[in-house]
């Protein structure tokens, strides 16, 4: 009888152990159910109105507005007195930011680490929260409001090739043109322009060659060229480079800075930069230090001043 006891207690002992281990896997897998029924729930985004800033859509019985197609026509933007907090207690990463961009401009933003600059281009593209409650201030693109648009609107009217490029599972196709409204002809000039035609040419497939998740069958390079393209063949009147070629090779970074001259030579261009040399010859350097702006002037003008922020940069990179 004893035996018997023992024995059967064993199997208990291990009953007990997949009973736990499932019921671990089982609050694991809930936490994705969790959250997507937490996303779920979260309000819509409303919908703003600016009248003499949109166009009505045709259908008469729809009441909601939307913005010029072409705006923004200047591409000029303008801080004013600009605080970002990443929590309503969190101290804030920018502090009463305020600075004016002409239309066309070519800003290059440098800072040490933790100065803001990504913060900046945060703000911009109101990834993170500023405004009453949260931080202040206001930014305005050709006179209009960020805060008065909705994210759809902002974010489609500008560009962006960021630091670590964002490639989908699917094709180059799909990646160059998400929407799929580009022809052929069009997404074949953006190749060229962006000095991919070599790259993709060679792929098997071409435009339909298949892309891993992340790009990871391509290499750092190749991935930056084709949100490059991705950028021109949109042809945004605002483009902003976040230390988009800190991490590849010197070849590859004169390719991308020579398109960006060439093919967004009209639009407004910001910059942060990670090897400030390569904004020596923008319009003008917007130096940020612990969330403020402490200079922001031509690149010959910063680099005069013996004890300025940025001819430091350049004297100890």
């Amino acid at each position: 009888m004893a035996g018997l006891l023992l024995s059967y207690s064993q199997n208990m002992t291990s009953l007990l152990n997949w009973i736990i281990r499932n019921n671990i896997d089982m609050e694991n897998m809930m936490n994705s159910v969790e959250r997507t029924d937490e996303y779920c729930v979260v309000d819509t985004e409303p919908v703003t109105l600016l009248a003499h800033h949109y166009e009505r859509y045709t259908s008469p019985q729809s009441r909601i507005l939307q913005l010029r197609p072409n705006w923004p026509e200047q591409g000029k933007i303008n801080f004013v007195n600009v605080c970002v907090k990443y929590d309503s207690l969190a101290p804030p990463v920018l502090h009463g930011v305020s600075f004016t961009v002409k239309g066309g401009e070519k800003i290059g933003i440098c800072g040490r680490t933790g100065a803001g600059k990504s913060s900046l281009l945060l703000a911009l593209f109101r990834m993170v929260p500023f405004g009453s409650g949260v931080g202040g201030g206001s930014i305005q693109i050709d006179e209009v409001p960020t805060s008065a648009l909705t994210l759809t609107e902002l974010r489609s009217r500008m560009a962006i090739i960021p630091q670590d490029p964002v490639l989908f599972a699917s094709s180059v196709r799909f990646n160059l043109d998400p929407t799929g409204q580009a022809t052929d002809n069009e997404l074949w000039n953006a190749i060229r322009k962006s000095h991919l035609e070599t790259f993709v040419t060679s792929l098997s497939d071409g435009l339909d060659a298949q892309v891993l998740e992340g790009g990871d069958n391509f290499s750092v390079g190749e991935r930056q060229l084709i949100c490059l393209a991705r950028a021109i063949l949109r042809n945004s009147k605002i483009l902003c480079l976040d230390e988009a070629t800190a991490s590849m090779d010197h070849s590859t970074d004169e390719l991308i800075q020579a398109s960006i001259r060439k093919e967004f030579a009209e639009s407004t261009v910001l910059t942060i930069a990670h090897r400030v040399d390569t904004i020596l010859d923008y319009d003008k350097i917007l130096v940020l230090k612990q969330g403020r702006v402490v200079e922001f002037g031509s690149p010959g003008e910063l680099r005069s001043k013996s004890n300025g922020e940025f001819a430091g940069m350049l004297q100890n990179p």
